[in-house]
């Protein structure tokens, strides 16, 4: 009797394994054939931002290696918010992704309202690059050296406006960051996205802003802009000559914005990991590292559990600097 019971225990396990393995075998499958159909990467933000240029880049790398048309579709909005709550609620089935800026992880902070939850909702995929932002300001602006600048701020407290993509994003908290530790009081002025905060500052309406070196190198080589500092630790190969607000005397000053690809949460395990890391090797491609570094960028090479174990540190992160610095929405 006993012979028969453990004989039957180890049938049923078998028999439980063997459809365990009919059970997966078909999202194998599915996972590497992805992808079918033609995929959809969705920008939260108006077209012409650091965002926008970095998705398209990546757009036209993955269409050669997928075989399939990936498709950059920019959908503004409340600072990212608008699309990913479309997301959130959207099938894990891969055909419709998200690029944004690290506004996805500061926000929680600041929209008491938002209706998902940033760490269930989601399925990280990829850390698509990570970048300095710089000051820049419009060339009538009298400074031309942090220096300068802090010295002109004191003497012109609350006459100085910095311009940003919106509340809360990185650029606008490095903003915050300068002005906490250089001691200046300057009034953040905040748009609905890169372009047209960057159209101001081209026409001079606003005097500064803190942007990624993507969205305003080429303004800043065309002489269009005057770049002050760098918020990076050390300078950027992109602007070998522009030294770091660090270096400049404001000591310990460091600020860098970083993109990351996200699906709707619930993916598969193996379809999120052949997409995570077919875009971490489209990443590494001499072609995008190329394009990339001219922008000032550096291309994400984390695998897909450290971009998720990543992304849930930031979420800590910005909280407590957000509540810390008292940052509301406007």
């Amino acid at each position: 009797m006993q012979i028969f019971a453990r004989s039957f225990r180890i049938g049923a396990t078998a028999l439980a394994l063997s459809g365990l393995v009919f059970a997966v075998a078909p999202q194998v499958a599915q996972a590497q054939a992805f992808p079918t159909q033609p995929v959809k990467i969705v920008v939260p933000f108006p077209p012409g931002g650091t965002t926008d240029i970095l998705a398209r880049q990546l757009a036209t790398e993955l269409q050669g290696r997928w075989g399939q048309p990936v498709v950059v579709e920019n959908r503004p909005g409340a600072s990212g918010t608008i699309f990913s709550e479309q997301l959130s609620r959207m099938p894990p089935d891969g055909t419709t992704l998200m690029l944004t800026a690290t506004h996805h992880v500061i926000n929680p902070a600041l929209y008491k309202s938002i209706k998902y939850d940033t760490r269930k909702d989601f399925t990280p995929l990829a850390l698509v690059a990570a970048v300095p932002n710089v000051l820049v300001v419009h060339p009538s602006f009298p400074a031309k050296t942090t220096k300068e600048f802090i010295a002109y701020t004191k003497a012109n407290p609350g006459k100085v406006s910095f311009g940003s993509t919106g509340t809360g994003g990185a650029n606008h908290l490095s903003g915050e960051l300068f002005k906490s530790m250089a001691g200046v009081n300057m009034v953040h002025v905040p748009y609905k996205g890169a372009a047209p905060a960057l159209n101001d500052l081209l026409g001079g309406q606003i005097p500064v802003m803190f942007d990624s070196i993507p969205g305003v190198l080429q303004h800043i080589q065309a002489g269009k802009l005057r770049a002050i500092g760098v918020t990076s630790a050390k300078r950027s190969d992109a602007l070998p000559d522009v030294p770091t607000i660090d270096e400049s005397g404001l000591k310990g000053f460091e600020a860098t914005a970083w993109f990351g690809l996200y699906a709707p949460g619930g993916m598969q395990p193996q379809l999120r990991d052949k997409i995570s890391a077919d875009v971490v090797r489209a990443l590494q491609s001499p072609a995008i590292r190329s394009q990339f570094a001219k922008l000032g960028a550096d291309s994400g090479s984390m695998d897909q559990a450290q971009f998720a174990s990543f992304v849930d540190a930031e979420l800590t992160k910005w909280a407590k600097v957000i509540q810390e610095a008292g940052v509301k929405v406007e």
